[in-house]
């Protein structure tokens, strides 16, 4: 082939077949990421594809391999920068071994999160991250990997079923975020969430393999080592909207003897957290502490700056890539990031005083 033709058309498999000098079924094979090739076979294919610039034909390569080069990602809000930082990482990892990322969002719904997951497999994605809403409620999940589907997942594991899964503990941190609390003199602190949770939470309530059943289990236990008990009516769950979540807060601040301190489930609750402790005419930490989980620029530009629990979302992404591609048999490294998590101690934490009387909310 002339270099005019090849301006005239793009290189094909055959092409690439030629200049490696190896049949078209072993370079098809080592294009197209299925079947066994050789170390060498492999090198030569690869070096001819990027010298005639070769570029592979996705839908031929999904009727071969029964998948695309795409990677299907669902999660609960992609309004919460919390899974807008894992979508990074989880794309840069993967665009590295030549896919793209399809990202459906859920709202938390689990039939909206089923569809998703059948509708991305109808497409022939590669593999799926997900970070599912329930950890009872999981058929659509485990039926997918029964059927021989990729699946990672994210944020939230399901207890008793072999997913991977990666996930940071929060146990530590949140005991620590309810150390610092009680140290500074709160007894009444609330706890806000997006998780959707059937009914008011009661201790002991199985929350799954979640962040939040960390979190909370965290403040429980600093309570007990404080000889106390941590009062269940001051968690809310369900603030999954605007709606919602005002009410949760009014719930919260509104009431006879309010609570003294407010932890975050993460920076978008926090958002609405502050909003609606400014629209009370409430001062931070004067009136009201806030502690908030995930560390966004953001959290340290407000004044006072929150204290806040990081975590490395971003690693996370890229973690929970990394496993998918083991299970699509690419050669990445088997040891795993490390995702921890820790609290930052700034400003908006202080002793609790006398409450005063909240502005009505307009």
């Amino acid at each position: 082939m002339t270099k005019r033709d090849q301006s005239v058309r793009e290189a094909t498999v055959a092409d690439v077949a030629r200049a490696a000098g190896v049949s078209k079924a072993q370079a098809a094979r080592a294009l197209g990421g299925y079947g066994a090739v050789s170390e060498q076979v492999l090198s030569v294919v690869i070096a001819a594809a990027d010298q005639l610039g070769y570029r592979p034909n996705q839908l031929a390569k999904s009727m071969t391999t029964g998948r695309s080069n795409s990677i299907g990602v669902v999660v609960g809000d992609i309004e919460n920068a919390h899974f807008g930082l894992a979508l990074r990482g989880i794309s840069d990892e993967v665009r590295r071994e030549g896919y793209t990322v399809v990202l459906v969002n859920t709202d938390e719904d689990l039939e909206a999160e089923a569809s998703a997951v059948q509708e991305l497999l109808q497409q022939r994605v590669a593999g799926l991250v997900v970070a599912p809403c329930s950890s009872n409620e999981t058929t659509h999940l485990e039926s997918a990997q029964a059927r021989g589907h990729a699946v990672v997942l994210f944020d939230r594991g399901i207890h008793a079923l072999d997913f991977d899964t990666v996930r940071v503990e929060f146990a530590d941190a949140a005991l620590e975020v309810g150390r610092v609390l009680l140290d500074a003199g709160h007894r009444r602190i609330g706890y806000v969430s997006s998780q959707r949770v059937g009914g008011s939470y009661e201790r002991g309530m199985d929350l799954g393999l979640s962040p939040v059943a960390d979190r909370v289990a965290g403040i429980e236990r600093a309570f007990a080592e404080a000889g106390d008990r941590w009062d269940p009516s001051l968690v809310r769950f369900n603030a999954a909207s605007d709606e919602a979540l005002a009410a949760a807060c009014a719930e919260l601040l509104d009431r006879p003897e309010p609570v003294t301190a407010v932890v975050c489930s993460d920076s978008l609750i926090a958002l609405g957290v502050l909003g609606q402790i400014k629209r009370r005419g409430l001062r931070i930490p004067e009136d009201i502490s806030v502690v908030a989980y995930d560390d966004f620029p953001w959290t340290e530009l407000v004044e006072p700056p929150l204290t806040v629990v990081a975590q490395p979302v971003y690693d996370m992404g890229r973690e929970a890539a990394r496993a998918l591609l083991r299970k699509l048999g690419h050669r990445v490294p088997a040891e795993r990031l490390p995702l921890r998590a820790h609290i930052v101690e700034r400003s908006s934490v202080g002793t609790p005083r006398a409450q005063p009387q909240p502005s009505p909310v307009r």
